[in-house]
């Protein structure tokens, strides 16, 4: 049930009375005869072999308003792209396969890389940015929205409720942020955005002071939520993260180049739930760990950049602050659990939690050993700089690869 409550400095839109999808869709029709309207879906081949992707095509298709559908494939061989064309062959929109491992956009990446331009790490990062170039190439579309593949309860209002804000020619919005409620299993999900981003952020207003900033994110009711979407004039200048701080480091990149009132967020699901990440307690490269470890330092180059000051004190103060804090958050849950009925296992919480807080020494002592470490990738104005006709490359090699090897 959603509730009328504007949290924080971010407009947030809600769903208040289940307005019928018809309607809705009915209104981005109208809206896409001024506003073409794409989307971008970043996806691993295995994804192409899960249960989720299936039912996200099904749902596509029935979709009556899209212009262009992007699709960045990643990890995938030659037969494996085939296999791709012909999966995706049943969405009735213009769509195009980015083959990420293909050689014609390896070549494209090789150039960039003499530049210093290319992304610097495999993965989702990269996928989306790539994808980012061909939709300026490609100019089919002037409000573009991104999900995920993972997402085992789709259904096309989602992407109705993530565009609408910014399809809307009477809204003034750039970006808008989905969120929805993490409740799956008979449990509550979102274990990284409960019990570490947001006890995180509340940390270091505690321990720094409230900052503009640390408002805007703290305004935001689920900030690793992999679905947005935005107007094509904001990709130019977006610096995207290639590392796990993908989320946190477009939402710093949106406040930096817009006024809030530029930004929401919308409330695009009432049930949600995809693939989740293990733990990966013992091993900081992977998983959840690994993810609260590019955050955090994502957190600390903003605040940095802002002019605050980092030492091997300060973190051991963020430490206990969060640690503190985050268990008293557990708390919360907890109460909020056995009151709807959900099961709650606070040891795992617990334990959850004490891995983050030896992560932020972590990544504390990473982010003083390597202060000039910038894991974005520059923003497309910057390559197109350097590279005038990248984006010209950038379409021809993707539309070659796809003519060469559909049937």
């Amino acid at each position: 049930m959603g509730d009328f409550h504007q949290n924080g400095i971010v407009t947030t839109l809600h769903n208040l009375r289940q307005r019928p999808l018809e309607a809705m869709e009915a209104d981005l029709i109208r809206f896409q005869k001024s506003r073409p309207m794409g989307l971008v879906l970043p996806s691993l081949f295995s994804e192409l072999e899960g249960s989720a992707l299936s039912g996200i095509v099904e749902e596509l298709s029935k979709v009556p308003y899209l212009s262009e559908i992007v699709i960045g494939l990643d990890r995938a061989n030659e037969d494996q792209y085939r296999f791709a064309i012909d999966y995706f062959s049943g969405l009735p929109q213009h769509h195009k396969i980015l083959w990420n491992d293909g050689a014609r956009l390896r070549a494209i990446d090789t150039q960039l890389q003499r530049l210093g331009l290319a992304p610097m790490e495999e993965g989702k990062g990269r996928n989306v940015w790539y994808c980012y170039g061909y939709v300026l190439a490609s100019g089919r579309a002037d409000a573009v929205g991104l999900h995920d593949c993972d997402i085992l309860t789709y259904d096309r209002s989602l992407l109705a409720r993530l565009l609408y804000p910014v399809a809307n020619p009477n809204f003034s919005y750039a970006f808008n942020k989905g969120f929805y409620s993490r409740v799956a299993d008979d449990r509550i999900s979102g274990r990284v955005v409960r019990l570490f981003v947001t006890p995180l952020i509340r940390t270091l207003k505690k321990v720094y002071g409230r900052s503009e900033f640390l408002d805007y994110m703290d305004s935001f009711r689920y900030p690793l939520a992999g679905e947005f979407s935005m107007r094509a004039y904001a990709i130019g200048d977006l610096r995207i993260p290639s590392d796990w701080g993908l989320e946190i480091g477009v939402l710093s990149e949106m406040k930096r180049n817009y006024a809030t009132n530029r930004l929401c967020q919308s409330d695009i699901a009432d049930v949600y739930d995809h693939k989740h990440q293990e733990l990966s307690a013992g091993d900081r490269e992977k998983g959840l760990s690994r993810m609260s470890m590019d955050i955090a330092k994502a957190l600390f180059r903003k605040l940095a950049t802002n002019g605050e000051v980092f030492t091997p004190n300060t973190f051991r103060t963020i430490k206990a602050t969060y640690y503190r804090m985050a268990l008293d958050f557990v708390n919360t849950y907890q109460h909020d659990a056995e009151m709807n009925g959900l099961s709650y296992d606070r040891h795992t919480e617990e334990a959850s939690i004490e891995m983050f807080a030896g992560n932020i020494m972590e990544a504390g002592e990473q982010f003083l050993e390597r202060p000039m470490e910038t894991p974005f990738i520059p923003s497309w104005n910057r390559v197109i700089s350097a590279i005038p006709d990248i984006l010209t490359q950038l379409k021809t090699a993707v539309d070659e690869d796809q003519a060469e090897f559909t049937p």
